[in-house]
């Protein structure tokens, strides 16, 4: 099977089902790393890359902004920048400095400059997706499921930063805008707003999504489908999780659960025995854990593309290699069966 490709919500852009995510590129992988997954993932017909202002990861000052310098580099050796669906995003109120000078916000001043920083890291005057990173609100996202209400939240109103969007795809900087991290709310009043405004329209929503982290479908799963506003899966493998490298009470060397405890929300009492079951199951169809977790989510009618990310070239090709697997009826009921017994235990 040749790679698929789906529309980025109502536009006439076509990406790839799955795209090459780039967060560990500067602090888990070199750039030469980073140069061979590019060159590997175009040969596999993939046209899609998601990357950040705040990459690589875990954010740190150091290694700021590395990740996008690499395909940058990339595209001024390879003199492709046309062939390939880039997206990027914009970091929402943080609390860190160390980006701009001063917190991170979603209002015109930070937005600007974060894009104008991000073009010259990646050697190229527009981007094809620029994405909210997550929220300038509190709400409930990064693995919390509750929403908790605080009065004193003092977040950038949503037209303002619609606003801004605007402005830069009329400038010609950004073709479309997208969001993550973000909620069924948010989404929906986002949408309601560039609606009222005659602002560019939003095209897809990054969340996690994954066998173990179903949450997207309570509420948004119905917003992407009906909205035409879909799913840009990232997690499909819960960090790794689900690839059961971790089973076992195994810590692999240098892998990213190893080396960053505070990603460990899918190793959880009750994420371990679900993953216990998921990698039951795929043996006993002669399936690899982290293709049938990956095939499974290329399956979902809300998704527009699954984001896959990888340390080393093995993993990648064993990943991209998901679009090839085609899930039995039997095995997709058993799926949900196990998901029925302890529905999202990482959210």
């Amino acid at each position: 099977m040749s790679m698929q490709f789906k529309k980025l919500g109502k536009t006439d852009i076509k990406i790839s089902l799955i795209c090459l995510g780039t967060m560990t590129w500067g602090e888990q992988n070199t750039k030469e790393d980073a140069f061979e997954q590019m060159d590997y993932a175009i040969d596999q017909g993939i046209n899609f890359f998601d990357t950040a202002e705040l990459y690589a990861v875990p954010p740190r000052k150091e290694t700021y902004g590395f990740t996008e310098m690499y395909i940058g580099e990339w595209f001024g050796k390879k003199k492709n920048r046309d062939k390939i669906i880039l997206a990027s995003k914009v970091a929402g109120k943080s609390g860190m400095t160390w980006m701009r000078g001063e917190e991170t916000r979603l209002d015109r001043k930070n937005i600007t400059l974060a894009l104008e920083e991000s073009l010259k890291r990646l050697k190229t005057d527009y981007i094809d997706l620029y994405q909210l990173h997550w929220p300038d609100r509190k709400t409930n996202f990064f693995g919390q499921l509750g929403y908790q209400h605080d009065e004193k939240d003092n977040s950038i109103p949503l037209e303002e930063t619609l606003t801004v969007l605007d402005d830069l795809v009329k400038q010609g900087k950004i073709r479309c805008i997208g969001i993550s991290n973000e909620t069924a709310w948010g989404a929906m009043k986002l949408m309601e707003i560039a609606k009222e405004k005659n602002f560019a329209r939003i095209v897809s929503i990054q969340n996690p999504y994954n066998l173990l982290n179903r949450s997207y479908e309570v509420g948004l799963a119905e917003v992407s489908i009906r909205e035409e506003c879909g799913l840009l899966a990232y997690s499909p493998l819960g960090f790794g999780a689900l690839s059961g490298k971790y089973l076992n009470n195994q810590w692999p060397e240098k892998a990213r659960l190893t080396l960053f405890k505070e990603f460990t929300r899918y190793l959880n009492p009750i994420a371990v025995k679900c993953t216990e079951s998921y990698e039951k199951l795929a043996k006993e169809n002669n399936l690899k854990l982290a293709q049938m977790a990956l095939a499974y989510v290329n399956t979902r009618a809300f998704l527009t593309s699954n984001i896959i990310g990888a340390t080393n070239l093995e993993q990648l090709k064993e990943n991209i290699e998901s679009i090839n697997i085609k899930l039995s009826q039997k095995v997709i009921e058993k799926i949900e069966e196990i998901h029925k017994k302890n529905p999202n235990p990482s959210p």
